[in-house]
């Protein structure tokens, strides 16, 4: 979610998964299922269908500083 949050703040649009996967080194199946988890359990939003549409739902100040 620190991610999500520091990806957006510098490139003012959401991260693509395979942002995610790049920046973690995971597999895109595993950068799937984590983004599918953190929107079920209500840390994220995104849009059906549509690319870069994640929302973090989370106030910045309850985030760990990425570095």
């Amino acid at each position: 979610m620190a991610f999500i949050h520091a990806y957006t703040k510098l490139n003012r649009r959401p991260p693509a998964e395979a942002d995610v996967q790049r920046y973690f080194g995971i597999t895109p199946l595993t950068t799937h299922h984590i983004v599918r988890e953190l929107e079920r359990r209500g840390f994220i939003r995104r849009s059906t269908g549509l690319a870069r549409s994640s929302e973090l739902l989370l106030a910045p100040k309850l985030l760990p500083v990425l570095r």
